[in-house]
């Protein structure tokens, strides 16, 4: 069989399976290492003071990773800068928050450059490639100049902006025509890859071909619709590990009967997070007969503290969760439990469950996973009521959760009343419903279903790439 290789900007593949990452993401790629063989190759998240293109080979719970440093320079400009500063606000339609720099785009091909030479000795004839997410959308353009005929495919686990946005990115046509370097280009939902496809026939005159097929700027690639989930029977085991039950009893003690509604969330400003602490306040001030009965936990491990952005969310949201609490809450009860710390799956899974609602309202995300976490961690007998933006990639799928519009904070405000009041006859049916969705998207057949299309389209026929303008800069 062919290796699997993955390639990500972050190799964090965890040394304990139960622990991971809120999001997921870590749990689904070594899920899909441990039944490929392969090598998860990415950075290490280290710095070193000159870049030595030197590979460090390790094992991670049965997970083979390759892990190199990068430069200062290269983490100010790629990671922090074009990555962070340029794609993702764009990418989530915030291009009030965008920066371009042409400074960003030269260290963004740099280091993408940087990784295709050191991993290209490690690639044998037969590999699989599998590249994911925004950080590294032209290494295949670079992989290819190595002289690499390997299938490769792309996997994006943002939104993908709409074409009128997508234009406003110095040298867009540069970025998208590095994408036809891949044999095929994957996204969570139809909306975000029909956007891609609009970009690509609107405004490069495109040509569609077959089912999904492209063709454009003297190349071919396939895309389709690949929505991730998690591992449904490892989170299961997560909930009902010890850790996972001991964490259920003691969130389910601190509650004290009241009723709990957890929100839990990367710190980003594309999390929605302070259009829910409002939407949150909103329900207070509509239902003063609930004071005292119910109260969020939100749970928001801090990211990217290095970019200004985030900093200022940080400091609104630390003023917010004050000025509510302040306003709201009684010598025996507080309105907001705000943490900003991380919390193993397994303990995830049991405060999941000790939740009445969870509350999932980004104002844009390419899937979200804590959705489905959540639905997965209930008990059948009595469920919680997912509350999920409509602007989630998971809102594609998970239509018997509430959906809300998350800018609206009276929607916010009537869901709570609805999910907090609902019969537990609809609660059940709801759930079961939303469970059937989690179980047929497991991470395994999400994994399986992008491999099996990847090996199954014709191998991109090498051709060489000029070296054109840097990804960023004036227009």
């Amino acid at each position: 069989m062919s290796r699997l290789i993955v390639v990500s900007n972050r190799v964090s593949a965890p040394t304990d399976p139960a622990a991971g990452s809120a999001g997921g993401l870590a749990m689904a790629l070594s899920a899909a290492l441990r039944k490929y063989d392969g090598l998860w190759f990415g950075w290490s998240g280290e710095t070193v003071e000159h870049w030595t293109g030197e590979v460090k080979i390790e094992d991670r719970a049965g997970v083979t990773v390759g892990l190199v440093d990068l430069e200062p320079q290269d983490v100010d400009e790629y990671y922090n800068g074009y990555a962070n500063k340029t794609l993702w606000p764009l990418f989530h339609h915030r291009i009030d928050l965008t920066q371009y720099e042409r400074s960003y785009g030269e260290g963004y091909e740099r280091v993408n450059r940087r990784f295709a030479e050191v991993l290209a000795p490690l690639i044998e004839p037969d590999d699989i490639i599998w590249i994911h997410d925004y950080h590294m959308i032209p290494l295949a353009m670079y992989l290819r100049r190595q002289g690499l005929t390997n299938r490769m495919g792309f996997f994006l686990h943002t939104p993908w902006p709409a074409r009128q946005l997508l234009v406003t990115l110095p040298h867009h046509r540069r970025l998208v025509e590095s994408m036809f370097h891949f044999d095929l280009v994957g996204f969570h939902t139809h909306e975000w890859c029909d956007l891609f496809i609009d970009y690509v026939v609107t405004e490069r005159q495109g040509e569609l071909f077959g089912h999904g097929g492209l063709e454009c700027f003297g190349r071919r690639l396939q895309t389709g619709v690949f929505p991730i989930g998690i591992d449904v029977d490892g989170f299961l085991a997560a909930r009902n590990s010890t850790l996972g039950t001991r964490t259920y009893d003691r969130m389910a003690a601190s509650a004290a009967f009241r009723s709990m509604i957890v929100g839990v969330d990367r710190l980003d400003y594309s999390k929605g997070l302070e259009e829910r602490l409002l939407g949150f306040e909103q329900f207070l001030h509509d239902n003063p007969s609930m004071r005292g009965e119910v109260f969020l936990l939100q749970v928001t491990p801090i990211s990217r503290d290095d970019v200004d952005s985030y900093q200022d969310i940080r400091a609104r949201l630390d003023a917010l969760a004050g000025r509510v609490n302040g306003a709201f809450a009684d010598m025996d009860w507080q309105p907001i439990r705000y943490l900003n710390r991380t919390y193993r799956r397994d303990q995830l899974a049991g405060i999941y469950r000790a939740a009445k609602v969870g509350l999932v309202t980004p104002l844009r995300d390419g899937m979200n996973l804590v959705a489905k976490e959540y639905v997965c961690a209930q008990d059948p007998q009595d469920p919680g009521v997912l509350i999920l933006s409509r602007f989630a990639g998971a809102a594609e799928q998970m239509g018997e959760a509430l959906l809300v519009n998350p800018y609206s904070r009276e929607e916010l405000s009537e869901a709570i009343t609805k999910a907090l009041t609902m019969p537990l006859a609809e609660r059940i049916r709801k759930w079961e419903a939303l469970m059937k969705v989690v179980r047929e998207t497991d991470v395994s057949i999400w994994r399986d279903a992008f491999v099996k299309a990847l090996t199954s389209v014709e191998v991109a026929e090498p051709a060489p790439t000029p070296e054109t303008a840097p990804l960023a800069g004036a227009a």
